[in-house]
């Protein structure tokens, strides 16, 4: 039996907390709040799950019991991610969880967790890339069903009105940090579940890491700040593979999925096929398409997350999609997509300078020797 703390006692902390109880591990929540645990206990898990678990323990931060754990789990706004995450390295854990997004868009503390995890393994909460949808479409690739892969395109298109619903307690963006695209929120925060797919997609593909990111975004301002409620991204891979990325809060009914498209036929995903399901569409030419569906609950994707961290604990597993350097990763491209809409440039990625903004910069212009004017605009 594994025993864990949660920092964060919101939604994504019930979350965790029910996960873990299920997998039989023993639980300590942890939050800055006293109102936020007694809503945990008295509201949001009951009324999710039932009941409440009395096994469950809580307590504030300042008297939570320090060592001893083989997993800490951070769920709390992502301005504190970082520096949560730092602390836990100082109880010598097995591993550490840090939920999406793993940071703001400054990232501040990355190169430096990075630097510092000593033998603790870190993850990031990007649970969509070890779903068994999501897997059993890596198989397919892996196998190289599609042939040579000319484009990938995700979308996660979902209007946050849901995520209000299940959080009663907030009265809109400005109530947290979704309202604020510097604090880790917006779309290109909430939602880049859609790019770390994609960069989970390009990996299996064997089309590496974002090297180049051009990016549209619409921002919308309120009373306390600025949000960004369209990401639009285009990206290429170390190899030239290219592709699309598109993230609203806007879209009603939603729309998630990916598309890899090659020489002999097209893969989808679909998160949300039909209630309590994703589906894999795969079609090869002209053939029909076979649909293999997915049946799930909520519950099931933190389940099957904390599934594959227990499972990559020991030394000898291989590295994990949802590690924290493929967290950072992400981090890295919405960095570099904000600079690339305020700049009105395509941005390059130096992973070499490591996690930090100075590895971000404009592309050099694109030279063309012999270039063709364009006839309909002369």
């Amino acid at each position: 039996m594994l025993r864990v703390k949660i920092f964060g006692a919101g939604s994504i902390g019930n979350h965790l907390a029910n996960a873990s109880r299920q997998l039989g591990w023993d639980v300590t929540v942890c939050d800055v709040s006293e109102t936020a645990l007694n809503r945990m206990r008295e509201e949001i898990y009951p009324t999710r799950y039932g009941t409440w678990d009395p096994a469950i323990q809580q307590c504030i931060n300042d008297n939570a019991p320090q060592g001893g754990f083989d997993l800490i789990m951070v769920g709390t706004p992502p301005e504190h991610h970082l520096s949560l995450a730092m602390q836990a390295l100082a109880e010598d854990p097995k591993a550490i969880m840090v939920e999406k997004p793993v940071c703001e868009p400054a990232m501040n503390l990355a190169q430096k967790l990075c630097s510092e995890a000593g033998n603790t393994k870190l993850f990031v909460g990007y649970d969509h890339v070890v779903s068994r949808a999501v897997t059993a479409a890596c198989q397919h690739l892996t196998d190289n069903v599609l042939g040579k892969i000319h484009w990938i395109d995700v979308e996660f298109r979902e209007h946050w009105k849901g995520i209000f619903a299940a959080h009663p307690w907030l009265s809109g963006p400005s109530d947290t940090y979704l309202g604020y695209w510097q604090r880790g929120g917006g779309a290109s925060g909430e939602h880049s579940h859609a790019l770390n797919l994609w960069q989970h997609l390009a990996h299996v593909c064997q089309g590496g890491r974002v090297s180049e990111v051009d990016a549209q975004l619409v921002y919308e301002e309120h009373d306390q700040g600025t949000y960004d409620s369209q990401c639009m991204l285009n990206l290429q891979t170390e190899s030239g593979l290219v592709g699309r990325v598109v993230q609203d809060v806007v879209t009603f009914p939603p729309s998630k999925r990916a598309v890899v498209h090659g020489e002999l036929g097209s893969l989808q995903i679909v998160i949300g096929y039909k209630p309590g399901c994703d589906a894999v569409i795969l079609r090869m030419g002209d053939g029909a398409a076979e649909t293999t569906e997915f049946p799930k609950t909520r519950p099931d994707d933190f389940i099957q997350e904390l599934q594959h961290i227990a499972a990559h604990l020991d030394n000898s597993a291989p590295e994990s999609p949802i590690s924290l350097a493929r967290g950072l990763d992400t981090m890295l491209v919405v960095a570099a997509a904000h600079e690339s809409d305020s700049q009105s440039r395509r941005m390059q990625l130096d992973y070499e300078t490591g996690y930090v903004l100075e590895a971000i910069a404009p592309c050099p212009p694109k030279t063309e020797p012999n270039a063709t004017p364009n006839r309909r605009c002369a």
